[in-house]
């Protein structure tokens, strides 16, 4: 039987109902100060779940026609497994952990709580995480001593578990950042990023590939999320550049490798910054700190490698007078960067990532006021929508931290995390570069099928901890699994940035999906360089960070021109050659592999700027040569007699 118009309408009014109290209440717990880890968390998680099980069917099926009895049935349990931690959080914090014995109710709603957050994961986010979930499960249950009773205990009872460090920073920093995106988006900076890439960038070689790199660095430091990017600017910039030449697997390949590096672009990042953050005890700006070097070198070499394929194919930029002018760019809209600036000003006095959100937010409408041309967007539908945005936004991240919680409480009861960090050290020999490639491969495996987030916590439980025992840097070790979680969104198979970007480019996805790889393959070679090179990380002198920073940036230059095959002018197999292995000989800093690199890569490039001189000598004569032959003067000057 078809659902009503009118249920339909009355759902639809409780979704946003709900959504509007979950943005307030985290407003209100941001401004007035947190409640007690159990009662903020439960609340997290509890709206997440309501959320879920309103807006999201069981099934694909049952798309478009609301809750079935069965949802309501999962709403009512969600709400009272999240309630209840709240209600008796004076019998939780007083009872002896693994000793005193466990009531019917503690047992009956965590197994609730449990299940919930399985199926919930499943609908928001597809089966690979869910999976990961349940089978953890069965490792505790079934390959270990680990009593159900215990490890429930684990999970529901505790802060190590489904309320455990990744829902803390869900409900604390993750939920405000998103609000504040949502905000932003619809105060128009969304135009103002465009426009402002298309006036630096438009009217250069392949300028639209070119607009897509900034745009999506842009809207990426504000949105956090890969795909958000590519539906969000792709909409525009993969179009542009189709009109302008590019191979639709390749506009789309560019638009997917620029928005996911979004996730490593400061100010604001992805939610898995803040979860690394809290790992690490050190602040959010001390993390944007480390992302910021490879971030910029990630861009550079996206924008080298899009510079290099538009000079090989011959491409020109957009008519200059298509183009918008940045002085009108600027006065119209300019002032909607002023959140961005004040969240980083708040962050470099001192305060909370928090506390910066929420001045964020709180001048993204004094701001759109400023100016007669945003204005108009200023209204009671935009503070809805964005508050309705906010909420709706963070349910996955919500419940992607909750599931995660499951597999730390697991890892952390039965010490797994210390036999797999043995099996890694093992099977690499005690040697460092077969650690970091298995890492690398299982980073990007993890990040196939989940969000950044799960990937990145399950790592650091996993993979972290070997790598430090083989000498690598805290800092380095995060950032290297936080970047391999990122990049799978471009790894083939299951590149989910590819697949959006194909929506919108109709490619097929493997000429897009290897396009992506070799434009972001430097993206894969940066983790190793801040691991051998830590510096990078803005860790050690500052003539040091500057050193390894500009042969880093060389480097990867090298690198996109080897892989595209053109710097100067067209290079040749023993070009391409020269520069990629100068490429890789940069990523280890030091005198002598910077001297060898440096030294590789001038070579090539006398060998370019020779042949690009024989062309200009070629040239004219070619040009003369395809001339038509002159007509005789018609009054031919007679020699003297």
């Amino acid at each position: 039987m078809a659902p009503t118009s009118t249920y339909l309408k009355l759902v639809r009014w409780i979704a946003l109902a709900v959504a509007l109290s979950m943005s307030c209440y985290h407003l209100y717990v941001g401004f007035f100060g947190t409640p007690d880890a159990f009662t903020l968390r439960a609340t997290h998680v509890g709206f997440a779940l309501v959320l879920c099980f309103l807006t999201l069917p069981a099934r694909e099926a049952d798309a478009g026609r609301g809750p079935r009895i069965w949802d309501w049935a999962l709403i009512a349990l969600s709400l009272a497994a999240a309630a209840y931690p709240v209600l008796v959080k004076d019998y939780i914090y007083a009872r002896f952990i693994y000793i005193d014995e466990l009531r019917t109710a503690d047992i009956v709603l965590g197994v609730a709580l449990t299940l919930l957050v399985i199926e919930a994961a499943r609908r928001a986010l597809g089966l690979v995480l869910p999976i990961t979930v349940v089978l953890f499960l069965g490792y505790a249950l079934f390959l270990t001593n680990t009593a159900p009773l215990l490890l429930l205990e684990q999970l529901y009872l505790t802060t190590e578990g489904i309320f455990g460090i990744p829902v803390a920073v869900s409900a604390t920093y993750v939920v405000l950042f998103i609000l504040f995106g949502a905000f932003v988006e619809r105060s128009g900076a969304g135009k103002l990023f465009m426009d402002f890439a298309i006036s630096l960038t438009g009217h250069t070689a392949g300028g639209p590939a070119k607009v897509a790199c900034v745009t999506s660095g842009l809207f990426g430091s504000v949105s956090g999320s890969a795909v958000a990017n590519v539906m969000t600017t792709g909409a525009f910039t993969i179009p542009l550049m189709k009109r302008l030449g590019y191979r639709p697997a390749f506009a789309g390949a560019v638009e997917a490798v620029a928005s996911t590096g979004g996730q490593i672009m400061p100010p604001i990042m992805g939610a898995a910054a803040f979860v690394m953050a809290e790992f690490m005890g050190v602040s959010y700006l001390t993390v944007a700190a480390y992302a910021l070097i490879p971030a910029f070198l990630y861009y550079v070499a996206v924008f080298s490698a899009v510079h290099f394929e538009a000079r090989r194919l011959g491409m020109r930029g957009l008519p200059r007078e298509e183009l918008p002018r940045l002085s009108e760019v600027l006065r119209e809209r300019g002032h909607l960067f002023l959140p961005l600036v004040i969240i980083v000003a708040v962050l470099f006095v001192g305060y909370s990532a928090p506390f910066a959100a929420l001045c964020g937010i709180v001048s993204v409408i004094p701001t759109a006021l400023l100016r007669k041309t945003t204005r108009s967007a200023v209204n009671l539908r935009m503070i809805v929508e964005g508050l309705e945005a906010g909420a709706v936004g963070s349910i996955m991240v919500a419940l992607a931290c909750a599931a995660a919680g499951i597999v730390i409480g697991v890892i952390t009861l039965t010490g797994a995390g210390l036999s797999f960090s043995g099996f890694v050290i093992s099977a690499a020999n005690e040697m460092l570069l077969p650690a970091l490639l298995l890492t690398m491969v299982a980073g990007i495996i993890l990040g196939m099928g989940m969000p950044t987030t799960p990937a990145y916590i399950i790592q650091v439980s996993l993979l972290v901890p070997a790598l430090v025992r083989l000498g690598v840097p805290v800092e380095s070790a995060h950032m290297f699994v936080f970047y391999f979680a990122i990049l799978s969104a471009i790894t083939p198979p299951v590149a989910i940035a590819v697949y959006a970007a194909n929506g919108i480019s109709g490619a097929q996805l493997w000429p897009s999906s290897v396009a992506a790889v070799k434009l972001g393959l430097t993206g894969y070679i940066i983790p190793f360089m801040f691991v051998f090179g830590p510096s990078l990380l803005m860790i050690g002198p500052w003539t040091t960070i500057a050193a390894t920073t500009l042969t880093a940036m060389v480097g990867v230059i090298f690198l996109a021109a080897g892989l595209g095959g053109w710097l100067l002018t067209e290079a040749s197999r023993l070009q391409r050659v020269l520069l990629v292995a100068a490429a890789f000989v940069l990523i280890k800093p030091g005198l002598w592999t910077d001297a060898v690199g440096i030294g590789l890569g001038a070579v090539a490039l006398a060998l370019q700027l020779r042949a690009r001189r024989l062309e200009s000598r070629t040239a004219p004569a070619a040009e003369k040569a395809s001339e038509p032959a002159a007509e005789p003067a018609r009054n031919p000057v007679r020699p003297a007699e």
